[in-house]
């Protein structure tokens, strides 16, 4: 497998960096920061008039139609500058399915996206135990079940519901926020995140993505949801590791550099060893998922449980090292902690990916 990436995602990667690096700089978002807005919209246009948001989606929407490894690319950077924008719940969560198995349509809802005109999201995780269903009533169906910690629901003009339908498989429900009732949840970050409660929500048959229930969107739907929670994970890890090394440089103690400590170097390797196991499974998944490998899932896994708890120990590790100042909000260290924490959140933690993953290889045993 090569991980270098190929000229088109190297341009990518630079345009995203460029962009970012004016629009996310520390002062920007310090002032965003104050404005108490759910997402800084000035950053999400200048992504859209940039290209940067169409180009996983798909030409008929104005886009590039690009695929996994470019959306990695670009998730990667907003989490490198930890940029304050719906691009993961809006992308990852609802272009990538929608843009995958959506009717004609469904893919119209995708061109005011490619313009940053409007946001859109994924319920992802369940409430509880108890899955989400969708019952037959008449030519469209009943919604009936409890989501958590769903990014942007407030602000997105659509949200992709998975839901269990009656004698079928898994489908995905295009619901709007108003047909459901939203609770904010606490966020480790200054995304908004909500609980969405779905009473007897009633879906149209135009309502199900690709019009099908065979649990094909929503294969698509979890891998995209996790590649691309992971994708963020390893640009916080590396711009947390970025700015843990300037500070050690920089930083004397007893007439030395804090760099020039033996203990010091140590730690700083365990994060660069954290960030790199990140990296590789990263690329990995991002890889397999756009060839469609058949241990897509198994790879996935890998690198979510490795966002989950290797990675959150190493942003530890850089607080650490910052020692006092590590904790202060007015230094940008506690952005990346947070949205470390918060992807691991969203991933389920550390032992649900073990029990995937050992799951998956069980199936194949």
């Amino acid at each position: 497998m090569d991980f270098n990436l190929d000229e088109t995602q190297q341009e990518l990667r630079g345009l995203a960096a460029d962009v970012l690096g004016r629009e996310a700089s520390r002062e920007r978002l310090e002032a965003y920061e104050k404005t108490g807005a759910p997402y800084d919209a000035a950053t999400w246009k200048a992504l859209a008039q940039a290209g940067l948001l169409g180009a996983v989606l798909p030409e008929e929407a104005g886009g590039a139609g690009l695929g996994a490894v470019e959306l990695t690319v670009v998730l990667r950077e907003i989490g490198a500058h930890v940029a304050p924008v719906p691009a993961y719940a809006s992308l990852a969560l609802a272009a990538v399915p929608i843009a995958a198995h959506g009717t004609k349509e469904q893919r119209a809802l995708l061109a005011p996206l490619n313009e940053g005109e409007a946001v859109l999201t994924g319920a992802y995780r369940e409430a509880g135990p108890k899955a989400t269903t969708a019952r037959r009533d008449g030519d469209g169906f009943l919604l009936d079940g409890v989501k958590a910690f769903v990014p942007y629901a407030a602000e997105a003009s659509w949200i992709l519901v998975p839901a269990r339908v009656e004698g079928a498989d898994i489908g995905i429900f295009l619901v709007e926020p108003s047909q459901a009732i939203l609770a904010p949840q606490p966020s480790s970050t200054t995304e908004p995140l909500s609980r969405i409660e779905l009473s007897g929500v009633r879906a149209g048959p135009d309502a199900l993505l690709g019009g099908a229930a065979d649990g094909a969107a929503w294969r698509t739907f979890r891998r995209s949801a996790v590649a691309g929670a992971v994708a963020l994970a390893s640009g916080v890890i590396e711009g947390a590791l970025n700015l843990t090394t300037e500070h050690v440089k920089a930083r004397e103690q007893f007439g030395r550099a804090l760099a020039q400590f033996q203990a010091v170097t140590m730690q700083v390797g365990d994060v660069y060893i954290a960030k790199r196991a990140l990296d590789v499974a990263v690329w990995a998944g991002a890889w397999r998922l756009a060839t469609q490998a058949p241990d897509t899932d198994e790879v996935l896994a890998v690198a979510a449980y490795n966002a989950c708890e290797p990675v959150v120990e190493a942003l530890y590790t850089c607080q650490h090292l910052h020692g006092g100042i590590g904790l202060d909000v007015t230094y940008p260290l506690h952005r990346y902690f947070a949205w470390g924490k918060q992807v691991g959140y969203l991933l389920g933690g550390a032992e649900e990916q073990l029990d995937t993953l050992g799951t998956l290889i069980a199936q194949e045993a």
